[in-house]
């Protein structure tokens, strides 16, 4: 697993709340990509590899406002499919499905690094990555603030704040290519442990995956 995935789910409490569960996904469960999807963008995409069955090994939630929440579950393939909802928490309320592959981790070791990051760095015009340029793709000034709850096996939990901007690029046909750039801070016994996380995602129709017990 990606070096910084485990700090980031390194447990810090128990929680009572059961870990959420959409779209059959779930702690503990797994996942079939359709190796169709997967081969017709090889080549086009930033991650490469992708494993057609991913076990889950964690739950990520963030609370956007009083209608809308992310689900993010963390697999064994160094990535995570996020579950937008709408309204709700059942399956009916999905409004959108993104598959995304971690790219890059820098650590932030400095107060001042850090607020340069948040002040100028995470909202540009546009990024390039890898040789390709993404383009800004929210209006904000300032990046989004979010806290993220992640839920483990062993029942126990961390909470995560992120500073996040999203970026995108035009692929062959309609589809499209995101980029997530996220500054994120995390508290671990009283100390702050800060980093840059970037990461390429697409994404999926319900035809393009589905749940395994």
């Amino acid at each position: 697993m990606f070096d910084w995935l485990k700090k980031k789910l390194a447990a810090d409490e128990p929680r009572g709340e059961p870990p959420p569960e959409v779209l059959g996904l779930r702690l503990g469960g797994g996942v079939e990509l359709d190796p169709l999807k997967l081969s017709l963008l090889e080549g086009q995409v930033t991650f490469e590899g992708a494993a057609g069955t991913q076990l889950i090994q964690a739950v990520g939630r963030v609370i956007l406002d009083e209608s809308h929440q992310l689900l993010r579950f963390y697999t064994d393939d160094d990535g995570f499919i996020q579950v937008l909802l709408d309204g709700g928490t059942t399956d009916d309320c999905v409004a959108e499905v993104k598959l995304w592959y971690f790219y890059q981790t820098r650590p932030i070791d400095d107060d001042p690094a850090w607020e340069a990051l948040l002040d100028r760095e995470l909202v540009q015009p546009d990024w390039t990555l890898n040789g390709q340029r993404f383009t800004k793709a929210w209006d904000n000034t300032r990046p989004v603030a979010m806290t993220e709850t992640t839920w483990l096996k062993d029942g126990s939990c961390s909470e995560t704040d992120q500073f996040v901007m999203i970026y995108d690029r035009p692929l062959a046909g309609d589809a499209v290519e995101v980029l997530m750039v996220a500054a994120e801070e995390k508290i671990h016994q009283q100390q702050a442990e800060r980093s840059l996380i970037i990461s390429t995602g697409i994404d999926l129709t319900p035809t393009d995956f589905k749940f395994i017990s």
